[in-house]
Formats: C-alpha cells, structure tokens, sequence
C-alpha cells in the first residue's frame, strides 16, 4: 500500500458528501492513519469511527492558531507522527461583487486562507524536525477562471491565495524535505452542489467540459493520495488540475 505507517491530518472533512471525507476513505485504504478535524467534536468522531478504530476525529476550527496548534499536538500524542496534511477546510457563498460585506469576505478568506496558513503552521515544526512531509492545499479552479459556478468573487480570492501561499510555502520548505502542493477542483457533486444544479445547468456546463460528466469526490481523493505518497516525491510547488478539462491553460 502507498501510505503504509504513514500519518494524515485532513481539516474540513466530517461531512459524508464532501471532498475531505472522500480523501480520508482512500488513504486510509492505502495504510494511512487519518485524523480528521472539523468544528463539531460528534461529526469528526463519527467520521473517524467510520473508518475504523485506528482513526481519530478531533474538533477544530481552523480559523484559530491556537485550535489548530492544540489538535496537531493532539494528532501527535495519538499517533506519534504526522506525514501528511490535506488542508481541505473553505466554505463559499454564492455572491456578486457588490453584494459582499465585510462580514462575508472574512468569512470565507478565514477559512480557505487563513486556516491553511494556521492548521500549516502548526503542524511543520514536527515536519521539520523530521524532514519529512506533505501538505496538500485545496484550492479551486475558481481561482484560476476568475469565478465558479457557485462561489462569488471573495471565494476565487480566497482560493488564489491559497494558490500564492502554497508556492511560497513549497519554495520555503523544500529544503526540510516538506513538499507543497495545491490541487484545483473544477465542479465536484458534494453537498455543497447538491440540488442546486438543474437538468438545464448541468446541460449548459457540460458543453464546456471535454471528458463530458461532472467530477465526484473520489477524483479530488486520487489527486490527493498521489500528491500525498512517493509516488510524487520530486513534485513540490505544482498546482494539479483536476476538472476534466474545464480549464485547459
């Protein structure tokens, strides 16, 4: 297996449907030890227990330095190690330009941006002393088409920020042998898209996507488990595509 005797944090990722959950499902697969971390301590035991009882589930809000630093010393107590972090945790609001507050833009920056950077801070110290580890960003294709189908343009910010923030990190910390890596999700059927596409929607969005369907969790789950394993051992700073062509640059 890939991921044999190694350790992963994976934020955002208590929810059945969604991108982190996915990942947590096919590492754990492939050996890995999963701590998922999420805002209600139940939902990320629950999660964790589903995968079995060699898994922890931790609250966190990513949002706070001080959380994320006490659940990576948590993760670290219980597994001894961490090898691998998915920073997985963002929300996004579907608003124009105009229509965003400031409330909304600290929102969703605060968790896409700023929880990358906190739940990253935290956890390197340990990947240092190590020399070993890698941390996978999860941004959007958002970030790079200027808007999504879903998210307003605070969100294709907060995302392009997480695009810089990882490049920077990767340049930074390849010489500990820490790797940095973003992947950029194009439309994924998750929760948060669920019964909000029609028939027409899909129809139209379709057109522009050359493989021809829309993209399931488990797609984001296989970019991650490469970019987590050895198997991408000589890549560090890359931002890796996954929307089956909806944007090809």
């Amino acid at each position: 297996m890939l991921l044999d005797n190694r350790c992963c944090v994976i934020t955002g990722a208590a929810s059945r449907r969604g991108l982190g959950m996915a990942t947590a499902t096919l590492l754990s697969s492939h050996g890995a030890r999963v701590a998922i971390l999420d805002l209600d301590t139940e939902q990320s035991r629950s999660a964790a227990a589903s995968l079995g009882q060699q898994h922890i589930g931790l609250a966190c809000d990513v949002t706070s330095l001080e959380q994320c630093q006490a659940a990576a010393e948590e993760v670290l107590r219980a597994f001894g190690q961490i090898d691998i972090l998915v920073n997985n945790a963002g929300i996004t609001q579907p608003l124009k330009l105009m229509e965003i507050r400031p409330e909304s833009y600290e929102a969703v920056t605060d968790v896409s941006l700023r929880g990358t950077l906190y739940m990253s801070q935290a956890v390197v110290p340990h990947m240092r002393a190590r020399r070993f580890g890698s941390i996978i960003c999860l941004s959007s294709v958002s970030a790079q088409r200027g808007g999504g189908i879903f998210g307003g343009p605070h969100y294709s910010a907060a995302k392009a920020g997480v695009l810089g923030l990882a490049k920077a990190m990767a340049r930074e910390l390849g010489p500990d042998g820490i790797r940095v890596n973003s992947i950029t999700p194009g439309l994924i059927q998750t929760d948060i898209t669920a019964g909000k596409l029609t028939d027409d929607m899909k129809r139209e969005i379709l057109k522009g996507i050359p493989i021809n369907r829309l993209g399931e969790a488990s797609d984001v789950a296989g970019a991650c488990l490469f970019l987590a394993s050895d198997l991408s051992s000589y890549i560090t700073g890359a931002v890796l595509d996954v929307n089956g062509g909806m944007l090809i640059h």
